[in-house]
Formats: C-alpha cells, sequence, structure tokens
C-alpha cells in the first residue's frame, strides 16, 4: 500500500511541505496546481526536487471545468488539457485529477459527458496519461459518485478512470456501500479525508474545516473499506483543507496526517482482512486499564509545598527509591511521584516548567505491544540511562515533552513499587480517594486534535464531542477522552487567550501538559469532612451558586446546606448525580479535583466549569499582570 498526501494539506512552502510529507514516512505527493504554481522552479525542477525527497508524484491535481461545454469553451477546455498534459510529462507523473464542472455555462448530461472524456482519453492515451474524474459535493450537475462512475463507465476508455473522495461521499450522506460495485480496475485513485459535522454550504466547509481520518465525525473507515473491497490497489491519499492546518507546523501536520491514515488503514485491515493485505501489521489499540502512577518534577522548598499539599489530601509517603530523589505516596489505588532529581528528565522539566506533572504510568495488557503500535504510528520512544536497580519500563513522549510510560503484569513491571523503593511506612486509611479519575491536559487549541487523534489511535478510546468552557475572559475548547469501562479518561483543554485560566496556566508553566488530577471517592461529603479534618483548603464558592442549585435541582434542603458548608458542586443528568469539589490553585495555576459519580453519570460536570474559573481567578494575581520575574 503507498501512502500519499496532497501537497494543499500542510502548510509552508513546496520545499516545507516536501520536507515534512517525506520526514513523516509517506510515499507520495498529489501536487496540488497552486503549490507548484508558485514554485520558482522549472515543471522539470519540481519533479526532480520531489524524487530527491524520495517521494512520487502520485496524482496532479487539479483541473476544473471540463466536461460539457458548448463550442469554444469545449475547444479551450481541450486545449488545456493538452497544455495540462504537457507539463505532467515534465514533471514525472501520469495521473491527473479533473473534478467535476462548475462552470456556469457547462451543460448537464450523462451522455454528454461521456463522449467528451472518451475523445479526451485518446489525446491522454497518446502521451501515456491517465485521466481520474471526480465527483464533487457541489457540482453543477455531477456531485454523486454514482453519477461520475456512471460517466466514466460510458466514456468506456482504459484511460479514464474514477476518482473517490470521501468528503464528497460522506458529506452529502451517500452510502459508501455503493462504492462496493464499482471494478476496482477503474477505480484510479482514492482521496480521504473527515469533517466534523456542521450545518453549512457544502463547499465551505470542505475548504475550510476537512481534517485527518479519526479527527472528526464522517465515517472515513466505512468508506475505505468499500473503496478496498472492490479490490482497489492504488495509493491512499489525504486531502485535506483547514484553516487550522493551515497555521501550525509543516512537520506536525505530515506526522498526523501519517498517524491517521496508518491507524484508518489498520482498522480497515481488521475489519476485513482481504483488504489492506501488503500493510505491515502491528498491534491493535491497546485496552488500558487506569493510571498506575503520577509522577510530579519539583525540587527545593516547591517538592515540599507539594509534599505538604499531599499530606493535606490524606496521602502517606510510603517509600522512597533506592537511588534517585524520588518519594512515592499512596492513598487507595493512586500512586503519585514526587520527582527531585537534578541531572535526569525531571531535573530539565523542572527547570522549563516548575513544578508539573511529567510522566503517567498506564496499566496495559502488554507494554511491548503498546509501545509497538505507538512507534508504527509515528510516536517518539523515550528511554534515558537507567541505575542499576531501576527497571526499565517502555516509554514514549507525550505533550509538551512529557513521558507515558506502560506498566503491565510481567515480573519485573509488578514488582517495581517493592524492588526499587525502600518502605517508609504503611498507607494509612487517608480521607477515602480510591483512584485517579481523570487527568485533564492544557494546550493551544491548535494542538487538540493532534492530542486528540494520538491518544484515540493508540489507544481504545472514544471521543465524547467537542464543547466551549466560558471563562470570563474567553472561550476554551474542551474534549474528554475515555476507555469504554472508564477505567481511563482525559480531557484536553484548548486555550486561545493568554488570559483565561487555562491559557494563563499555559504561559507561565511554558507549556506545562496537566493542569489538574481528578481523585474519585465513593462518598464525598466523608471525604470533604475528613480532609477538613486533616488540613485541606477547598475553594470556595460564592452563596449565589448553592441559591442558583436549589432552584434548578430538587436537592434535599439539609444535603444542600452540606454541600454549601463544604464548597461540594452538583450536577445530574438522565442518568445519574454527579458531586465535586476542588482545591484552591498551587504551582502556577494547576489544582486537584475529587469528585464522586453516581448511578450512570459519565461526564465531568461541564455546567459548573464557568463557576469553578471564576472562583480560581478570584484567588489569583490580575490576569492582565506579567508574572513577576
Amino acid at each position: 500500500m503507498k501512502t500519499s498526501i496532497a501537497t494543499v494539506s500542510v502548510p509552508g512552502t513546496l520545499q516545507d511541505k516536501l520536507k515534512a510529507i517525506a520526514g513523516a514516512g509517506f510515499d507520495g505527493v498529489e501536487i496540488f496546481e497552486q503549490d507548484f504554481i508558485t514554485d520558482a522552479g522549472s515543471p522539470r525542477d519540481v519533479g526532480a526536487m520531489i524524487r530527491d525527497h524520495g517521494l512520487e508524484i502520485t496524482l496532479f491535481q487539479p483541473f476544473r471545468d471540463f466536461e460539457g461545454l458548448p463550442g469554444a469553451l469545449r475547444t479551450k477546455a481541450f486545449d488545456r488539457a493538452r497544455r495540462k498534459f504537457d507539463v505532467m510529462a515534465e514533471l514525472g507523473t501520469n495521473l491527473v485529477l479533473f473534478c467535476a464542472s462548475c462552470h456556469p455555462e457547462a451543460l448537464g448530461g450523462i451522455d454528454r459527458a461521456a463522449a467528451d472524456f472518451a475523445e479526451l482519453g485518446e489525446i491522454a492515451a497518446q502521451r501515456g496519461i491517465r485521466v481520474g474524474y471526480e465527483a464533487l459535493a457541489w457540482g453543477r450537475h455531477v456531485n454523486d459518485h454514482r453519477d461520475a462512475w456512471e460517466i466514466v463507465r460510458r466514456a468506456d476508455h482504459p484511460n479514464i478512470g474514477l476518482i473517490v473522495d470521501s468528503f464528497h461521499t460522506l458529506a452529502r450522506g451517500i452510502d459508501p456501500e455503493s462504492l462496493r460495485r464499482i471494478p476496482g480496475d477503474r477505480i484510479f485513485f482514492m482521496q480521504l479525508a473527515d469533517a466534523p459535522r456542521i450545518d453549512m454550504d457544502l463547499l465551505y466547509w470542505s475548504r475550510h474545516f476537512r481534517n485527518m481520518p479519526g479527527e472528526g465525525d464522517l465515517d472515513v473507515t466505512a468508506f475505505t473499506r468499500a473503496v478496498m473491497a472492490t479490490g482497489y490497489t492504488g495509493p491512499v491519499s489525504l486531502e485535506i483543507f483547514n484553516d487550522q492546518f493551515r497555521g501550525g507546523m509543516p512537520g506536525n501536520v505530515a506526522r498526523d496526517g501519517y498517524r491517521s491514515l496508518i491507524a484508518l488503514m489498520d482498522d480497515v485491515r481488521r475489519a476485513e482482512p482481504d483488504c489492506a493485505k501488503d500493510l505491515a501489521s502491528f498491534p491493535a489499540r491497546t485496552a488500558v486499564g487506569g493510571m498506575s502512577f503520577i509522577e510530579f518534577a519539583s525540587q527545593g522548598a516547591d517538592a515540599e509545598a507539594l509534599a505538604t499539599l499531599l499530606q493535606s489530601l490524606g496521602f502517606t509517603k510510603v517509600g522512597h527509591h533506592v537511588s534517585k530523589r524520588l518519594t512515592l505516596w499512596q492513598q487507595g489505588d493512586i500512586r503519585i511521584l514526587i520527582n527531585s532529581e537534578t541531572t535526569d528528565l525531571a531535573a530539565s522539566i523542572y527547570n522549563l516548567h516548575g513544578t508539573c506533572i511529567y510522566d503517567i504510568g498506564l496499566a496495559v495488557g502488554s507494554a511491548g505491544n503498546t509501545v509497538k503500535r505507538a512507534r508504527a504510528l509515528g510516536a517518539e520512544p523515550f528511554a534515558q540511562p537507567l541505575s542499576p536497580s531501576q527497571t526499565d519500563i517502555p516509554a514514549i513522549r507525550g505533550l509538551g515533552g512529557s513521558v507515558l510510560h506502560f506498566m503491565d503484569e510481567t515480573d519485573s513491571a509488578a514488582d517495581v513499587w517493592t524492588s526499587e523503593f525502600t518502605a517508609t511506612q504503611q498507607p494509612a486509611p487517608g480521607v477515602g480517594l480510591t483512584r485517579v479519575d481523570h487527568i485533564a491536559q492544557t494546550m493551544t487549541y491548535d494542538e487538540m486534535l493532534s492530542w486528540s487523534l494520538f491518544y484515540t489511535s493508540l489507544f481504545d478510546m472514544n471521543k465524547a464531542p467537542m464543547f466551549d468552557v466560558t471563562d470570563p475572559d474567553g472561550l476554551v475548547r474542551s474534549q474528554a477522552l475515555s476507555t469504554p469501562d472508564g477505567t481511563f479518561r482525559i480531557t484536553l483543554n484548548g486555550a486561545e487567550s493568554h488570559r483565561t485560566f487555562a491559557g494563563a496556566f499555559l504561559a507561565d508553566s511554558f507549556g506545562a501538559p496537566v493542569q489538574h488530577v481528578a481523585l474519585a471517592t465513593d462518598d464525598i461529603f466523608a471525604t470533604a469532612v475528613a480532609l477538613g479534618e486533616v488540613g485541606f483548603e477547598s475553594l470556595p464558592l460564592p452563596e449565589n451558586y448553592y441559591a442558583d442549585l436549589a432552584a434548578r435541582f430538587d436537592i434535599d434542603p439539609a444535603v444542600l446546606a452540606d454541600m454549601r458548608r463544604l464548597n461540594i458542586l452538583y450536577d445530574q443528568d438522565d442518568n445519574g448525580a454527579f458531586f465535586q469539589l476542588y482545591s484552591k490553585p498551587f504551582a502556577g495555576g494547576m489544582f486537584i479535583e475529587i469528585l464522586e459519580r453516581r448511578a450512570g453519570y459519565d461526564s465531568y460536570g461541564a455546567p459548573n466549569a464557568a463557576f469553578r474559573i471564576a472562583a480560581q481567578k478570584r484567588l489569583r494575581r490580575n490576569n492582565a499582570m506579567p508574572r513577576a520575574g
């Protein structure tokens, strides 16, 4: 299987695009005409530059407004085609995309269009050129791949074939199963793009909101399965138009594209084993059984303050590492590490971000298989020199230079807490915290699609719809990802302004990856009382919040009084109820959430976010003032 991407999908100059595309691992490129025209090199120079990057030109595109034109316009269209065929010969490619006409004077009629392509096929054959015809979702007369195929079928020329694009089919709600009836050798090329479901003009939607497969709401997998089931053996290519990507870094966009394509084809291969036989096999998505540990980088007085916070949360320091400045704190199934090393990654992270969470351990069935899949999808492996007493636990890089370690049930991984740590005392009963419910990662809005794709392509996770969190100084976009059983949850929060609480954290910490950790309890009222007894200070909420709760929900007055006294927030849906409370901000804007889910409540208390943010900002410095150096 050859992988390809259209140059229009990646930002930068043509040289920037080609470097990024080759570096990501693609086999070839679709040369978008505008990218070619704006380059200073001749067609022969451009073709050589592409091949010097180890790439082939899989497609030249697009040729617009060809079929169905009358009189002099038809003559001119054929003349333009001959000129483009000459350019293709110099570029060194033999396949061109002709998209359905949108010309205001184009005439309809399948036979008329077929006759035009039959004549064009003779011209193309003389030059060794193949022409692929594509329906456009907004085409004047042809906006359905079934009509485009009928035109190709009636043209009945070996040099005229069909090009199919997932967006043009799925955006119009056309059943992709109809593609299975088309002979695979008559499909010359397949283009793929996803998109969020938005009710808007099809052309505008396509030109501004396409994204990588797996990043949107279209069933690109079903489309690809249908095409591959025909026996199609050509390139699998991405064609993405996205304003967000246009402002991104070429390398990042290209790597996301390659990751999405490989993950998609792996899904296709698993669903229909006879398809994509030549795709290198690698392990399936990993099922995550929860978080094995969370590790902070912190030093000196900051580390002491963090330890005091953990004590006020009911954690016990149960051990210290035999060879590193690393302490282990525990409560229930929650393990938190404080790393105060001065020479390893933790030291570098602390020097850059200050106190922050930089390492997360995930419980998986096979750590080795998880890393194999991650590497196949382009993730960066992580390793650093180990002391003689340390266990080599597989890991990859995560957001903001952080690390994800994978813990399975092999002897070395299972014994790490006893083999590497000297016990200081047994875990105390604590305050009732049992496990990590979720972590929240803060990033720029432009990074959200990339990291959503990272997690959902590597792990068996579902995406919740993206929504807006209202901050007094702007909006923050948020999306929750969760394993099917809820054992591993993560929320991604995209900040667009440094004035928001999330944006200020991102700016002040120079991109620290985790802003808050949510810890679960089975009885939040008992936990809140116990927290008060060990010195925990919860985030204070105004009386107005509880007056509003009384108006919106039928809450027992005694329970509401306890919520008010303990600063507990509340939400409910058709499935169950949700209680939460927060710590005051620490370490530049981090915070701890404590929550209880009742019955089938599966969300995150989104209606409370605005009230929580306002309360947090009241405790912080004026958000218009720069941080002191």
